[in-house]
């Protein structure tokens, strides 16, 4: 698998505080990214959104209104799944690198970061999505890889993917040995299954008995 430093892109020069309006029109007519970096006597101050340089003077400069430049960056030693956060939280699909000492040494692509995700094992890997919430005091992820693995199972992913002061929702993906003895010892554990499966015996069993009592009801 590549490093995600392998995806660091030089494809255009940033642009300059000394250019004007014009010139990032133009660059946006080239590329097709939501923002571009700015930099200023060699040093990145932020980044130009392009629907507010749609709406500015081509005759103005990048240093009239640097003050609304946009500061989002991220560091060449961060790993993927920052990275990934950062293209979400800034909505943009450009983000600009800088080295230990804050110097500008390119950019990620929004389209490479998710080329570089589907190459991990967490999409990658044939298995199975478990969608599990419990109350946030009382989780913790060492009890659920034991509850996988005591089911001869093996987890291939793990993330928080949402989380309120009371509860938490944690996403799985594992391997698709034993899926309903893990769904049903999450069960045990008290932990609310969020997400539907063919293999969930225990829903299947209610939907049976939930069937009967209409047919029932209905004589």
């Amino acid at each position: 698998m590549d490093k995600i430093t392998d995806f660091l892109n030089n494809q255009f020069q940033p642009l300059q505080v000394s250019d004007s309006f014009a010139d990032v029109e133009n660059l946006f007519l080239d590329y097709d990214y939501s923002h571009f970096p700015v930099l200023e006597n060699g040093i990145y101050i932020g980044s130009i959104a392009k629907e507010e340089a749609e709406i500015l003077p081509t005759t103005n400069l990048i240093n009239e209104h640097k003050l609304s430049l946009h500061r989002f960056f991220v560091r060449s030693n961060m790993n993927w799944f920052d990275i990934f956060e950062e293209f979400s939280k800034n909505h943009t699909n450009l983000l600009p690198v800088l080295d230990d000492k804050n110097q500008y040494i390119g950019f990620y692509e929004l389209d490479d970061v998710l080329h570089f995700l589907n190459e991990t094992t967490f999409v990658k890997e044939d298995g199975g999505i478990i969608v599990i919430e419990k109350e946030t005091t009382d989780f913790t992820f060492s009890q659920i890889c034991q509850i996988v693995e005591s089911n001869d199972s093996k987890i291939l992913g793990v993330f928080i993917s949402n989380s309120t002061p009371t509860l938490t929702q944690i996403t799985l993906k594992i391997s698709q040995n034993n899926f309903n003895e893990i769904i049903q010892t999450f069960r045990r554990y008290n932990y609310t299954i969020l997400s539907e499966h063919q293999e969930d015996s225990y829903l299947a069993g209610l939907k049976d008995r939930s069937d009967y009592l209409d047919k029932y009801l209905n004589i």
